[in-house]
Order: C-alpha cells, then sequence, then structure tokens
C-alpha cells in the first residue's frame, strides 16, 4: 500500500519494537523553517539496538537524533531538539538551500505511553483519521477526534499559536476509486500512484478489468454498488465514473453521493451530465448532494487524448483535497 503520509509506518514500526522488547522511539518534525528536507510530522522510529524506520531529515542530521533518542530510551523523557540544516546538506538531499527544524523524541513505554501509541495505530489500520496532541512543555499528549477540521482537511501537522502545542494529522491513505477500467484508468492510476494514493479500478467487465491492461493493480471484477460498499467510503476516498455507461457509473454515483467522500468526478459532457443530474433527482438526492459531483470532469485545460485528462482529473482532484475549490 503507498501512502502519501509523511509518517509512513513509524508508529507501527515503534510498537513492534517496543513489544519485541528492544525498546523504541518516535522522533518527529514539529516545526520548520527554510527549505527544510522533510516536511512537519514526518517521523522517524529508532529502536533500542540502533535500527531506524523513516526518516526527519532525509539524512542530514539523522545521527544526532538516533544518538538522542537512545538516550531518550535511558531516561525515559521526551526531548525537544533543534537543527540547522546547512546548504550543502540540503544541496545533498535534493534542495536549493539549507534551513532549521524542530524534532520532538518520545521514548515509547515512558513518555509516550504504550496504550496510546496502541489506539494511534489501531486508528490508522482502521482509516480513522485522528489528531496526536502533546505539549511540548509539559508532554501532556492524547488522541483528539473530530477536532482540527483545518489541519485535517489539509493534511497539514503543526504547532498551534499557543507555541506549545503539537498537533500531528494521522490521516488514512489518499485512495482512489476508479469505476471504469478504460483508456483514461489507464493513465490515471500510475499518475495518482505518484501522487500518494492506493488506487482500485471496479469493471465487471473481464476484457476490460485484467490484469494484462492494469498489472499489479488492484482489480475487482463485482458491480460497481457491491465493489465500493466492500471497500467502504470515506474521506480520504476520491471516486471517478469513467464508464460513460450509466448501468455502471450511475450505482457507484449513488453510493458515493451517500458517503463523504472528499471527490466525485463523472465523465461526459454537460448534456450527458444534465441527463445524469436528472437521473439522480429522480433518484431522490437533492441538490446539494447532486452539486458534490465534478462534471464534466476534470480542470477545463483543453485536454485532448488519455493522458492529458488523467493530468485535469489528478489537479481537480488535488484542488479539491487542498480546498481550492475549481
Amino acid at each position: 500500500m503507498q501512502t502519501a503520509s509523511p509518517f509512513e509506518n513509524a508508529p507501527e514500526t515503534a510498537l513492534e519494537w517496543h513489544r519485541a522488547g528492544t525498546g523504541a522511539a518516535l522522533a518527529t518534525v514539529v516545526q520548520t523553517w527554510g527549505s527544510a528536507p522533510r516536511r512537519t510530522g514526518s517521523q522517524l522510529a529508532v529502536s533500542g539496538d540502533g535500527r531506524i524506520e523513516g526518516s526527519v531529515s532525509g539524512g542530514c542530521v539523522e545521527g544526532a537524533v538516533v544518538a538522542e533518542a537512545l538516550d531518550a530510551l535511558q531516561d525515559g523523557n521526551h526531548r525537544l531538539l533543534e537543527y540547522g540544516v546547512s546548504d550543502a546538506d540540503a544541496f545533498a538531499v535534493g534542495l536549493a538551500c539549507g534551513g532549521t527544524i524542530k524534532v520532538l523524541v518520545e521514548p515509547v513505554g515512558s513518555a509516550l505511553p504504550v496504550g496510546l501509541l496502541q489506539r494511534l495505530v489501531e486508528a490508522r489500520a482502521n482509516r480513522a483519521p485522528v489528531a496526536y496532541e502533546v505539549n511540548l512543555t509539559t508532554g501532556a499528549r492524547r488522541l483528539a477526534r473530530g477536532e482540527y477540521p483545518d489541519r485535517m482537511r489539509l493534511d497539514r501537522s503543526g504547532v498551534e499559536e499557543d507555541g506549545e502545542t503539537f498537533v500531528a494529522v494521522h490521516n488514512p491513505p489518499l485512495r482512489l476509486v476508479c469505476v471504469g477500467a478504460v483508456h483514461i484508468t489507464q493513465a490515471l492510476v500510475p499518475m495518482a500512484r505518484i501522487a500518494g494514493y492506493d488506487p482500485v479500478i471496479i469493471d465487471p467487465r473481464a476484457a476490460f478489468a485484467s490484469p494484462e491492461r492494469f498489472p499489479g493493480e488492484t482489480l475487482m471484477d463485482d458491480w460497481p454498488d457491491e465493489a465500493v460498499e466492500k471497500l467502504g467510503l470515506d474521506t480520504r476516498t476520491a471516486v471517478v465514473l469513467l464508464t460513460h455507461d450509466p448501468k455502471l457509473d450511475d450505482p457507484a454515483l449513488q453510493a458515493a453521493l451517500r458517503a463523504d467522500v472528499f471527490y466525485i468526478g463523472a465523465l461526459g459532457s454537460k448534456k450527458t451530465h444534465a441527463a445524469r443530474t436528472a437521473r439522480m433527482q429522480e433518484a431522490g438526492f437533492t441538490e446539494g448532494q447532486i452539486s458534490r459531483i465534478h462534471g464534466p470532469i476534470g480542470l477545463d485545460i483543453g485536454a485532448a487524448g488519455p493522458a492529458e485528462i488523467a493530468v485535469s482529473i489528478l489537479a481537480e482532484m488535488t484542488a479539491v483535497l487542498r480546498g481550492k475549490q475549481p
């Protein structure tokens, strides 16, 4: 599974190492200035025997952080570290200039309670959006659900205005559900993977949804409404309808309209979309629900051909995800 999250699998790895008896600490980037190599919220898990998983700087200061993490495992206290990344080190990891980062190191089992980490890992496994809140001065920690809506929507970890409260956003990986294994889908899926999505392709037509046309991808040959019910739809899911056939698109469209997916896009002309709108009205959906459908799908960039249409779709998905309604 691919994910755009800066946390990657650091929380899960830290919990595993702690349970195995080697000890573990989590290091998290809490603030950055300048061209810091890794974004706020990036994490590094450090085991008591010196193994690491993840990154807080792309290699610039990892050695120093590991040493501090091993010390933290000995004394049981969290610590807030600050590092300057030189221009030369930044250039080595692909940046034009350096910057400054603050890193919070938390030993598991003392500063970071095992039960709290366990609940965080469970939330991530269940695709439940959750924020991890820690007071950088006192070390008070908790999981927050349904709070920090702006941070959750923008997937943006950071320090609050009080200068003490750090909020780490743990959103589920982005997921793209493509209904219709068509030429546009063949172009869109690899682009979406690069952007951090986990794609799923739904098409009951075996000739379309074949491993030869989509090597290595997740294919579902169920009827679309049955497939999305199996998958489950949530706020980190985008649904694109690309078959141009109401018999296939509409069942999935209705399921998406009933769910809280962040993006719904449907292929077709303005005339086709008008007919689609009428069908949804007849099915009992409100004007507000129907207005969530982006149709014709994609930003109007004059796209011609499957690849350019895929670019326009991914661009529109990104705009909606980041709160820039096209």
